[in-house]
């Protein structure tokens, strides 16, 4: 598929009342291949800016309470504070230049902006590569993607200076920034990230717009983030793919020994002892894995032995 590809048509969509802007679906671009003539050469991705997070009103266009694509209902939620989800990353460039976003605005490929499925338009995210610690704060703009499991479509700028465009995805941390709180003192952030689900979701967990480092024998998952201009990227940690969180672990053995029985070839599946918020948990994990093709393969396998609501984890 041509990188370039505009929208074959525009998409009919059943919506709540109220919803004035148009949504589009887009598939994951596999590279980056020269904008038409009509688009001017790029700047140096490292000179572009990232976005300023700053106090907006909620847009007018695109945050319906909830909407339907391709008989999929997602639920705008109500707030932006303290989202937080891990997921595979996108991003979309030339053939959607200069078309109305679904706050109206008219997208710009070379601005820091984003298009998410369910965060209230517009928000303010950090998006880190986990594959590279390298890091970006974006302005969410826009809804999609559409397409399988990416929880984030970027702009050509920002997935060039996460690097993932010639690979045309990655897989992400993504934790929205309170334009109205300062920048928080964090050291380590608990508990599991919020599925980009079609269902409405809450804020889990706090924002950690700066690095923070691992910590031994913890049950904590720290972010990887390393901002875009800080030199050398951060080790990539060990990515995982999780089936499943119990607190009873006669609950996660019988999953786990079921999927190493299931003859799909998960991989190494265990189960993750932990503490979290003063509860034990057992945690079912497969992996670790190594990009993008190989956890879009365990989750396809894992959703059709019905598991749906698997998700990116790192130790």
């Amino acid at each position: 598929m041509n990188v370039g590809r505009a929208l074959a048509a525009p998409l009919a969509l059943i919506v709540a009342a109220g919803l004035a802007a148009c949504l589009s679906t887009r598939e994951p671009a596999p590279r980056y291949t020269a904008p038409p003539e009509s688009v001017t050469p790029p700047p140096i991705p490292g000179a572009v800016p990232d976005a300023i997070p700053r106090i907006e009103p909620r847009a007018r266009n695109g945050n319906p309470p909830f909407y339907d694509v391709f008989g999929k209902r997602y639920y705008v939620l109500s707030s932006s504070v303290g989202y937080w989800e891990r997921g595979v990353a996108s991003w979309y460039g030339p053939g959607f230049h200069k078309v109305r976003t679904s706050t109206g605005e008219i997208y710009n490929m070379y601005g820091m902006t984003a298009a998410h499925r369910t965060l209230p338009l517009p928000a303010y995210v950090r998006v880190t590569n986990l594959q590279n610690g390298r890091s970006v704060v974006v302005r969410v703009n826009d809804r999609g993607p559409f397409v399988g499991n990416r929880i984030i479509d970027l702009s050509y700028s920002a997935a060039a200076k996460l690097d993932m465009l010639r690979n045309g995805t990655a897989m992400v941390d993504v934790r929205t920034i309170d334009a109205s709180l300062p920048p928080p003192v964090i050291t380590a952030s608990s508990g599991a990230p919020a599925a980009a689900t079609a269902a409405p979701g809450a804020a889990l967990a706090a924002v950690a717009p700066t690095a923070m480092a691992p910590v031994a024998g913890s049950a904590a998952e720290p972010s990887a983030a390393t901002p875009a201009g800080s030199g050398a990227a951060a080790a990539s940690p060990a990515l995982f793919v999780q089936a499943g969180a119990f607190s009873d672990p006669a609950n996660a053995e019988r999953l786990a020994e079921k999927l190493r029985g299931h003859g799909h070839g998960y991989g190494k599946v265990f189960v993750r002892d932990d503490q979290i918020a003063g509860r034990r948990m057992y945690r079912v994990r497969i992996g670790p894995v190594p990009d993008v093709a190989e956890f879009d393969r365990i989750v396809a396998a894992l959703e059709r032995a019905g598991i749906n609501d698997a998700h990116l984890a790192l130790d």
